[in-house]
């Protein structure tokens, strides 16, 4: 192969490289202006509340602006940040909590998606200091394992994200003291089914508690839903 070809074959990759990372961002601003949509129309957040993230490729996040309606969001709002979240890309200044998002894609490099709202009925149990971390609900035990409380600190603050690290590497949900939920999956999808299972069980576990208290599930019956699972992804049937 002549130099000139192989000049031109190099010029052919990175324009494929090029288009793949472009049609990669047009997906995800879509996703994340939906999921955005979402977690407004169930109230998970409202006015301006709430961050949103995705990872569009080893060294670059794109997350949503600060101060917007996230019913409102529009897929040319999202902001593309680095790894010291310096703006790449976007008019509006990314989220106020940006550091929190980085920090838990350095700790896990398996995530794609973060999503941070503030749920009541989640936000409230994170607000009275209590952790949803009994195994209640099968559901739960097998999706999320338990949802941890990491302690208070100020809201776009580095303290934020100190207070989180000891839970990111084993959990994909924690609630936040006083603050609300952030939840961390593959991609958006699983990020934001993770946070309406959150919501769900604290519904649940409130009104366990209000009719009396939780049957919790008994650690014979803990190994058999962990068998249960090993066998599921096993046989890759989930």
């Amino acid at each position: 192969m002549s130099t000139l070809q192989n000049i031109s074959k190099t010029i052919e990759v990175d324009s494929a490289k090029e288009n793949s990372l472009a049609r990669r961002e047009a997906q995800l601003r879509d996703e994340l202006v939906e999921f955005g949509h979402n977690l407004r129309a169930q109230g998970f957040v409202v006015a301006t509340d709430g961050n949103l993230s995705a990872r569009l490729d080893s060294e670059r996040i794109i997350i949503s602006p600060a101060g917007i309606d996230k019913a409102k969001m529009k897929p040319a709002d999202m902001i593309v940040v680095n790894a010291a979240g310096e703006k790449l890309a976007g008019w509006a200044r990314p989220s106020s909590e940006s550091a929190m998002h980085l920090t838990i894609y350095n700790m896990r490099p398996d995530v794609g998606a973060i999503i941070h709202a503030h749920p009541y009925t989640a936000t409230a149990f994170a607000s009275v200091g209590i952790a949803l971390d009994k195994p209640l609900c099968p559901e739960v035990v097998l999706t999320l394992g338990s949802v941890p409380l990491a302690p208070y600190a100020t809201p776009g603050s580095s303290e934020l994200s100190e207070s989180l690290k000891p839970f990111i590497r084993d959990h994909q949900a924690i609630l936040m003291g006083n603050h609300g939920v952030v939840t961390f999956a593959k991609d958006l999808v699983h990020a934001y089914m993770c946070m309406e299972t959150v919501e769900h069980y604290a519904k649940i576990e409130f009104l366990a508690r209000q009719l009396g208290g939780q049957r919790l599930l008994s650690q014979s019956e803990l190994k058999q839903l962990r068998e249960t699972k090993s066998h599921y992804l096993d046989s890759s049937t989930v």
